[in-house]
Order: structure tokens, then C-alpha cells, then sequence
């Protein structure tokens, strides 16, 4: 490295930005990092608030555990004793089928089975449905290497019921996509695997299940329940990062307005040139820069350095919902509430994709006596009752809520939050568009892009993006800076 320490601009204060600008600081210590939020508070669209004695998400609630980076941050960090299981008791959600809630067939993971007697048992799919994905390891695997719509890959393989009543409600839930349009290789790629590697889903399914029960009684150690989540609310996982960035300079409400080349040298390699605006507008020159913004927003930074690279990533739709929660008295509501909450395949005609019983899900989110539910509203296929007002939007939940889980009165608590263009779509050719936006972005030398819009949605898969990125900046400038032969 050069004696003079570098200095890396990190724009966006999500929990991609943010764990880039940690993993900078434990790569180089002694390296100046900058962090620009345009908004006025860190985390993106992870947001927790109390309010009357309820904790309210108002982004992701929680996050898996199969994908180990969020984990092993967790730990690097010091904030693995945060960090909550799922109510053990009530392990298991419901789908919709015909007005009434349904368990979820146990080991049905998405879109394949791992266990056959409760298929076999299930009332959500008919008998013609259960026979059709019976039929599944006879469907010959697919041999073209063209991406595929998920839609159509679960039609192939297991029929339309499949996935009507199930999958297409489950995917919903997860990107808030119309499956007819999502890429199968860019969301679900594993699956596309087991058909290449074994010819059926539901073989590889069991064979995984088989596997991981003999792995299970032979391994030891700490085990986390699929999913967990901070004990006082995601908020609490930025401000834990947040703490561990003291050396780094960080300003909100500084979006940043422009991004340009100052110089090149053989020598020093690029250095950026930021002008920020908003509470106190500068310029800074800095030797690397790291985009974690959305990709509609780096389509305005990058418009005039690759315009090539700026159209590619404005092809990268993203989708809204509404996120409504509401508290009542648990002797309000006669479900029995023994799940962590249900999904809503669209033939059923409702106006709500899914809702989580949150506090049923974990501890600590409502008062004693009381219950948290949380419902979305919208997505790429209901997509105008985002813009319903707020009383609309509360009046639509709360009659759907009644109408499945046989509520009386009002509720006691409403919290409405929109999440307008927060989503990233992975429709059909994504990986290709990915691997064009990456190619074009290493001709831009020191600049890294990272987030939710390349190679998954979910927490885990941000934190692996930003740390990838952090590390490719600073192996950039080492190499820039070493000396020639």
C-alpha cells in the first residue's frame, strides 16, 4: 500500500454501504472511508420503531441462517447474543385456499417437497394437483441453457395447481414479483441445478432431507432456528454496525449529486471526484469509490462516465408494496394464531399478498395481551392499491384480516409505511444483465458496485455484495500502488 492512506467514498447508507464501509475498515485500518446517505437516517429500508409497546418493522423483520454471511457478520461484529430464534412452538405458515388458512405442507421449500405424506394429506392441492407432482421425476429435465420465467419451470415440472396455490404465493411473499416474469436462474438457481444434476426436484429434495438428517446427528455446536432477528428490532443490527465505524466519516442527509473522473497516472491510478449536496454541500476527491445506491439511482452518477453501463443497469426494474400493522387485543381475534402467518395465491382474489403474525414469530414485539400483524399490500401484481390513502389502505387489511382470521372490533394500533420502487425485479435475462453491468464497471478503474439489485434481495446476500465490493476496492489500490518490476 502507499504511505499515504487511501480514501474511499462508500455512497449509500444501507446495509450494503454499511457493511462495505466495516469491511474496508478490517482490510485497511488505516484507510479514510467516507459514508454519504442521501436520506436523513442510516439503514435504508431497514426501519424499526416502537410505538405503544409494539415493535414495528418497517422493512425486513428478520433474516435466514442458511446463508451463512449474515450470520458470520453477526459474529464478527460481537451482536450474535442479539440475535433471537423463532417461536419454536408455532414453526410453520398457511396459504389461503378457498377463504380459509391452510398449513403449509411441512418441508415444502418454495417450490419442491422434502417430505411426501403431508403432500399426500394436504388440502390445499386437489387430488388431480397431488398426481400431477407425483408425475414430477418422470418430466424429462429441460435441455436448452436459456433462462426460464420461474412461472413456467414450476408448470413443467409439477403443474398449474402447484403453482397457483403454492408457489406462485410463496415467491410473492419473498420479492413481491409477478413469477411469470422472474428469472429462475437469478432467483432460484438451486432448483434449476437439481434438475440438471438429477432429473427431478423432488428426488434431489429428498436426498438433501436424507443428507442433512445424518448430518444433523453427526455435527455439534450452535444451531439457529432458519431464521432469526435482533432481540430489540433490525434497527438495532445498523446501530451495532453503525458504533464499529467511529473512524469512518459518515454524514446523512448528503446525497451525492455528481461523481467524475479528476486524473489518471500511471502512478495513482483514478481519483474520484464527488460533489454532495444537501445540509453542506462539498466537493471531495477521493482514490476509490463504492456505489451502493439502487441501480436507478447509479444510473445518474454513471450516466456520462459509461452510458452503456448506465442503460444496462436502468434496465433493472423495481417494484412497491405497502407494509400496514396493526395491534389488537389478542382476545380480539379467534384464529388461534399457531403460525408465523400466511401467504395469498392470487386466484383466491384478495387484496393483500401476505401477512406475518410478528408477534407471534418472536418475542417482545407486542405488549402482554396483545398481538402485532403485519400485512403487504401491492406488488408488481396488484401494484395500484399502493397508492390507496391511508385510511383506504387500513379499511382494505383490516377486512381481509377479519374476514380469515375472524376478528371483532378495531385495531388498537395502525402503522402504515409505503416501500415505493424498493424492490428490485429479477425478470428473465437477469444474470446476462449482470454479468454485461460488471464487465462494464471494470473499466472503471477503483469504482465498485454493490447491493440488492445484482445477486439477491435478501440481508444475508446484501452483506456478501458489500463486503465483495469492500475487498475488490482495496485489493485495486494495493495493486495500483505496489511497485513496478
Amino acid at each position: 500500500m502507499s504511505p499515504t492512506p487511501p480514501r474511499i467514498a462508500v455512497i449509500g447508507g444501507g446495509i450494503t454501504g454499511l457493511t462495505a464501509a466495516h469491511r474496508i475498515g478490517e482490510l485497511h485500518p488505516t484507510a479514510k472511508v467516507f459514508l454519504f446517505e442521501a436520506s436523513p437516517q442510516l439503514g435504508g429500508v431497514i426501519q424499526s420503531e416502537r410505538r405503544d409497546g409494539f415493535l414495528i418493522e418497517n422493512g425486513a423483520d428478520n433474516f435466514i441462517t442458511t446463508m451463512p454471511w449474515a450470520i458470520d457478520f453477526c459474529k464478527r461484529i460481537g451482536f450474535s447474543d442479539e440475535l433471537i430464534e423463532t417461536n419454536a412452538k408455532h414453526r410453520r405458515a398457511f396459504v389461503v385456499r378457498k377463504g380459509r388458512l391452510h398449513p403449509i405442507p411441512a418441508g415444502f421449500a418454495v417450490m419442491a417437497p422434502s417430505r411426501i405424506w403431508p403432500i399426500i394429506t394436504t388440502p390445499t392441492l386437489s387430488i388431480w394437483g397431488k398426481l400431477r407432482m407425483a408425475c414430477e421425476p418422470l418430466v424429462r429435465r429441460r435441455q436448452s441453457t436459456e433462462d426460464e420465467s420461474l412461472a413456467s419451470f414450476v408448470r413443467r415440472r409439477f403443474g398449474r395447481e402447484v403453482y397457483q396455490q403454492l408457489v406462485q404465493p410463496l415467491v410473492a411473499g419473498i420479492y413481491t414479483a409477478n413469477p411469470e416474469q422472474l428469472s429462475i436462474a437469478a432467483t432460484m438457481p438451486q432448483f434449476m441445478q437439481m434438475e440438471q444434476q438429477h432429473g427431478s426436484l423432488i428426488r434431489a429434495m429428498l436426498k438433501q432431507s436424507k443428507d442433512r438428517r445424518q448430518i444433523s446427528k453427526a455435527s455439534s455446536g450452535v444451531r439457529y432456528s432458519q431464521f432469526v432477528a435482533p432481540r430489540e428490532g433490525m434497527s438495532s443490527l445498523v446501530n451495532a454496525i453503525t458504533k464499529r465505524l467511529a473512524n469512518a466519516t459518515i454524514a446523512t442527509n448528503a446525497p451525492v449529486e455528481q461523481l467524475s473522473k479528476v486524473s489518471e497516472s500511471t502512478s495513482e491510478g483514478s481519483s474520484w471526484r464527488l460533489t454532495i449536496g444537501g445540509d453542506s454541500p462539498q466537493q471531495l476527491d477521493v482514490d476509490a469509490v463504492l456505489l451502493a445506491t439502487p441501480a436507478k439511482h447509479s444510473v445518474r452518477l454513471l450516466r456520462h462516465l459509461d452510458d452503456s453501463l448506465a442503460t444496462d443497469l436502468s434496465e433493472i426494474e423495481y417494484g412497491s408494496c405497502a407494509l400496514v400493522s396493526l395491534g389488537f387485543r389478542r382476545d380480539q381475534i379467534n384464529h388461534p394464531l399457531d403460525g408465523f402467518g400466511f401467504v395469498v395465491p392470487l386466484v383466491e382474489g384478495r387484496q393483500i399478498l401476505s401477512a406475518s403474525f410478528s408477534s407471534i414469530k418472536y418475542v417482545n414485539r407486542a405488549p402482554e395481551g396483545h398481538v402485532l400483524i403485519r400485512a403487504f399490500v401491492g406488488g408488481a401484481c396488484q401494484r395500484e392499491l399502493v397508492d390507496l390513502d391511508d385510511d383506504q389502505l387500513q379499511k382494505l387489511v383490516l377486512k381481509e384480516l377479519t374476514e380469515l382470521l375472524a376478528i371483532n372490533g378495531q385495531p388498537q394500533l395502525c402503522h402504515i409505511r409505503r416501500r415505493i420502487q424498493a424492490m428490485p425485479q429479477y425478470h428473465v435475462g437477469h444474470p446476462a444483465l449482470v454479468e454485461r453491468i460488471e464487465k462494464r464497471a471494470q473499466q472503471l478503474p477503483h469504482l465498485a458496485l454493490a447491493g440488492n439489485a445484482f445477486n439477491g434481495v435478501g440481508i444475508p446476500q446484501c452483506i456478501r455484495s458489500g463486503e465483495a465490493a469492500a475487498k475488490k476496492l482495496v485489493d485495486s489500490l494495493s495493486t495500483a500502488n505496489s511497485p513496478s518490476d
